[in-house]
């Protein structure tokens, strides 16, 4: 696979050393890739605002004038397949990148065998947001990506797709249209499935996903979500 990545830390020896393990472990599982440095937010926002195809991001979260956390927000409103990952020397920041989807929280001394799993599962996840489903609405069939799917949510005959930027009503059942899914998405409730990519949070009686949006947990579920959710990350 072709890979365009980004480093984005204000560490000079970081961005060497990630560089250094991104490399290698492209050139040992056969992937191409443009590796890219930059030392702070806004050089990278200026490359992004000529180039919106970057695959993974490896975000430092402390930056000068404009954190990680911020540059992701900016990068995500836009992008929902880039896969976000931050390298961090701070564990408080955990929480917010439930907020962006990230991939993955690396917290600093970062080795090369806690980067590399994380890179094969943006790879990973990358092919699968190639994968699609057609969905037969009253208005014709919508080719959708898998990746943009938050929730199914099944209204008597119909399900409602909540996806990213739009919402589709086809004439189907839950079970039959979740086949068409993977492992990661969640039956949480009979009449809904969420992709566990876009939770939030989550308690004992309902999940909160990345855009407001509170589903029900069906009683004695809580386990077994908050287990797949823990698999997930």
């Amino acid at each position: 696979m072709e890979l365009k990545i980004a480093i984005c830390d204000d560490e000079a020896g970081q961005r060497e050393y990630l560089r250094d393990v991104v490399t290698a472990w492209a050139k040992k599982n056969r992937h191409g890739a443009d590796v890219r440095e930059y030392e702070g937010a806004k050089s990278f926002l200026f490359d992004y605002g000529e180039e919106k195809d970057f695959d993974i991001l490896l975000l430092d979260i402390e930056m000068p004038e404009i954190n990680g956390i911020e540059l992701a927000k900016t990068v995500r409103a836009e992008n929902s397949t880039v896969q976000i990952v931050f390298v961090t020397g701070y564990y408080e920041y955990f929480s917010d990148g439930f907020d962006v989807s990230a991939l993955h929280y690396l917290i600093k001394p970062v080795n090369e065998g806690r980067l590399c799993p994380v890179l094969d599962k943006a790879v990973s996840n990358l092919a699968y947001r190639q994968r699609s489903v057609l969905l037969s609405t009253s208005e014709g069939d919508v080719k959708i990506s898998i990746g943009d799917i938050m929730y199914l949510e099944s209204e008597g005959v119909y399900v409602v797709v909540h996806a990213v930027n739009q919402k589709y009503r086809v004439r189907n059942t839950l079970a039959k249209l979740s086949q068409q899914l993977d492992g990661t998405f969640f039956k949480v409730h009979r009449s809904f499935v969420v992709g566990l990519k876009y939770v939030k949070m989550i308690s004992r009686t309902q999940i909160t996903m990345i855009n407001g949006d509170v589903l029900p947990i069906s009683r004695g579920l809580y386990d077994d979500v908050h287990a797949a959710l823990i698999k997930y990350l």
